[in-house]
C-alpha cells in the first residue's frame, strides 16, 4: 500500500510521486516509506501526483504498480521490535500502463479514502484483543506478590476491567459495522472509530501483559534487537512474544491515519460538528 512518504505521513495529500503520462501509461517517479510487507509483495496500490492545479487532493491518481517491474528498489527499515515489516520503496522512470488504473485519472483520493475505511475496520483488532485478555487473566494468576496475585491487585484489576468493558462496546460497534457490510454497504467514516479505540485497547493490554512480565522483559530486549544472540532466555515464555508485540503497538496509533486524523474524521464526518 504506497501511501505515506517521507514528507506526506499524516498529510496524505500532499504526496510527491509523480506520474506523468507517456503514450498508454505512465512514468512514475518518487519515493514511498513506511511500506508495510514491500518486501513480499507483487504489486502495491500506489498513490501518484498526476496535477498540481487546484486542491491537492483533486490532483492524485491510484495505479496498480508492479513490484518485480525495472526502476522499483525496496529498502528495509527495522522498527524498534527489531523486526523487518516496513520498507523504503523508490521509483525511477517506472513504467504503469494506463490498464492499471484504478478510478479515472485526478480521482484516486476518493479510491483511496474507501480502502481506507475497510483498512481501518480491519484495525479494530477485536479478536486479537480478546486472545490477549484471557492470555493476561492467565499469566497474572500466575504472578505472586508474596499476599497476593496480581491479578488480585486493586489497580491492575481496575485497569484490565475498564479494558475489557470497552472492549465489549468495541465489539458490538464492530458487528454494526459488519453488518452494513454484509448489507451491502461500505464501512464508512465510523470505521475510524474502531481503528482508534481498537489500537488504544491492544496497546493498554500489551502494557499489562509487559507488567505481568515484571523485569523478566528487560533481558529479552538484546534477543530482540541484535541478530545471532544466543543468550538463554529467562522468565515466562509469553515475555518475548508480548515485548515484541508492546514494541509494534505503539505505531498502531499512526499506521491507518494517526489518531489526531481519526478524531478530525470523526468530529468532522461522524458527529458533524
Amino acid at each position: 500500500q504506497g501511501y505515506s512518504e517521507p514528507g506526506a505521513g499524516s498529510d496524505l495529500a500532499s504526496l510527491k510521486t509523480s506520474a506523468v503520462r507517456s503514450g498508454d501509461g505512465y512514468i512514475v517517479n518518487g519515493e514511498k516509506i513506511w511500506t508495510s510487507g514491500a518486501h513480499h509483495a507483487d504489486m502495491m496500490f500506489c498513490l501518484t501526483r498526476t496535477s498540481s492545479d487546484g486542491p491537492r487532493q483533486a490532483g492524485i491518481t491510484f495505479l496498480l504498480l508492479n513490484m518485480r517491474d525495472p526502476g522499483v528498489a525496496v529498502y528495509p527499515l527495522i522498527s524498534i521490535d527489531g523486526q523487518h515489516g516496513f520498507n523504503r520503496v523508490t521509483f525511477t522512470d517506472v513504467y504503469v500502463p494506463a490498464d492499471d488504473r484504478v478510478g479515472e485519472e485526478n480521482e484516486g483520493w476518493r479510491v483511496a479514502k474507501g480502502l481506507l475505511t475497510h483498512e481501518r475496520t480491519g484495525q479494530a483488532y477485536v479478536s486479537l484483543s480478546l486472545t490477549l485478555l484471557a492470555g493476561i487473566r492467565q499469566a497474572a494468576s500466575d504472578v505472586d506478590l508474596g499476599d497476593r496475585r496480581l491479578i488480585d491487585d486493586p489497580a491492575f484489576a481496575a485497569r484490565l476491567a475498564l479494558a475489557e468493558v470497552e472492549l465489549k462496546a468495541l465489539e458490538i460497534t464492530e458487528l454494526r459495522t459488519l453488518s452494513t457490510v454484509a448489507a451491502g454497504s461500505a464501512p464508512g467514516d465510523e470505521s475510524s472509530i474502531l481503528k482508534l479505540k481498537g489500537t488504544e485497547i491492544v496497546q493498554r493490554m500489551t502494557e499489562q501483559f509487559v507488567d505481568c512480565a515484571g523485569p523478566y522483559a528487560a533481558p529479552w530486549l538484546p534477543d530482540i534487537i541484535l541478530e545471532g544472540s544466543n543468550s538463554t532466555p529467562v522468565g515466562p515464555d509469553y515475555a518475548q512474544r508480548e515485548l515484541i508485540r508492546y514494541f509494534s503497538g505503539r505505531g498502531a496509533s499512526i499506521a491507518g491515519g494517526s489518531d489526531e486524523v481519526q478524531r478530525n474524521i470523526i468530529a468532522k464526518h461522524v458527529l458533524r460538528l
